[in-house]
């Protein structure tokens, strides 16, 4: 299928790697192609969204980046951004492909399924090698992230946040990949329920994300957030299951939990019916290849008549990805981060016909501009009074090890 959609300008792969996680309903889904697009004007991103849902009711896929905050908040974002993703994007594809376990539908605008099917079947395999190796650089010293983790828990002691996921950017100039062959390679090494696979002309999202940020189905919407997080080691897996449970127990890492679920049930509340709001599960703990992860489920009723819109202003950006409160650790976050988010820690996701959704949350990923040969990794971690800087810095560090694994 991913060789095939080579031919297209836009695609938008959602893969969930075979995991059984909770309301995934399909093994991939792949829209290539496109009939209608919407790329925002600045200041009208949601509500330009919301039109282009209601007017279209088809199957539409895309994204919303980190900066569609300065739209809910008085903000704005000044930093540097090497891959230029437009804040907002979304498609009507000419083609839908829906894996199951046993099937594959084939939806389109115009032309013969069969035929489809078949160039399927009967595409290259061929992937370019590789024409650069990737030189990682990053725009933090490490002497220089440990001082600003220290700033910002001189803010968390003056009472201006309580937690801020602190974010820096590891990145490599003039360098030449395959997109594709960095994708599978990656799904080899780290497959992740959340994974994605995004082309948008020039611009790539090579994505194995574990996190969910919404789903709506019906009435109900869904929200899973990451907070706490644990190293694997394969090679002693006696050791794993002592980090394991080191996480299960670690007192900072369950305060970050309920820090982010407290905020996605406020978030939740202001467009659920009152008293409708649970945390289905509390500290969930979840293996993926590299790391264990502690996850919670939080769910609710919406209200009638709630919209789209409604919706993404009330949750965005996902409480995982800012921390508490959010208006707050938003300000400090531009202040002390030196990349612009863009992409990373906003979503890529799918809109059907019904008005249902499902989008993930950009983390573990590469983003990729192929005019500017530049390739981007962000990863972060939630800084609290409790926090040491050196064991945070790490954390980033093993965040990004499978991508930088995959490059090098």
């Amino acid at each position: 299928m991913l060789n095939w959609t080579k031919q297209f300008n836009i695609f938008c792969l959602l893969d969930n790697n075979q995991y059984n996680f909770s309301h995934l309903q399909f093994e991939c889904l792949l829209a290539a192609g496109s009939v209608e697009t919407l790329q925002s004007i600045p200041g009208h991103a949601f509500d330009n969204l919301q039109d282009f849902v209601s007017k279209e009711k088809d199957w539409i896929f895309g994204h919303f980046s980190y900066d569609l905050k300065n739209e809910i908040e008085n903000l704005s974002s000044q930093n540097f951004d090497g891959i230029q993703f437009p804040d907002l994007f979304f498609f009507i594809p000419e083609i839908v492909l829906i894996l199951k376990k046993n099937t594959l539908d084939i939806g389109l605008i115009t032309g013969d399924p069969d035929i489809v099917y078949q160039n399927i079947l009967s595409a290259s395999e061929d992937r370019t090698i590789k024409k650069s190796i990737a030189t990682i650089k990053s725009r933090f010293s490490k002497e220089e992230y440990l001082e600003t983790v220290e700033r910002i828990q001189e803010h968390i002691l003056r009472g201006d946040c309580y937690e801020l996921n602190f974010c820096q950017e590891f990145y490599a100039e003039n360098c030449e990949i395959d997109p594709l062959d960095i994708y599978i390679k990656l799904s080899q090494l780290s497959p992740n329920p959340f994974a994605g696979f995004y082309k948008l002309d020039d611009k790539f999202l090579i994505c194995s994300s574990p996190e969910r940020y919404l789903k709506k189905v019906g009435d109900k919407i869904f929200s899973q957030p990451i907070k706490g997080t644990s190293k694997r080691n394969l090679n002693n897996l006696k050791e794993d299951e002592i980090n394991k449970k080191n996480l299960s127990e670690s007192k900072k890492e369950i305060s970050e939990n309920v820090m982010v679920v407290d905020l996605v049930r406020n978030d939740l509340s202001k467009v659920c019916i009152e008293g409708s709001v649970i945390a289905d599960e509390l500290f969930g703990l979840y293996t993926f290849p590299q790391v264990h992860q502690m996850i919670s489920t939080i769910s609710g009723t919406l209200k009638k008549p709630i919209i789209l819109s409604d919706i993404l202003k009330a949750t965005f950006p996902m409480g995982s990805m800012t921390g508490v409160p959010k208006k707050s650790v938003m300000q400090l976050i531009e202040r002390y981060e030196k990349t612009k988010r863009g992409l990373f820690s906003g979503t890529i996701g799918y809109i059907t016909p019904e008005g249902d959704f499902d989008f993930n949350v950009v983390i573990r990923s590469l983003l990729y501009n192929s005019t500017d040969k530049y390739v981007s990794m962000q990863a972060g971690s939630a800084i609290t009074f409790y926090s040491e800087a050196e064991k945070e810095y790490e954390e980033c560090l093993v965040k990004i090890e499978a991508m930088k694994k995959v490059l090098e």
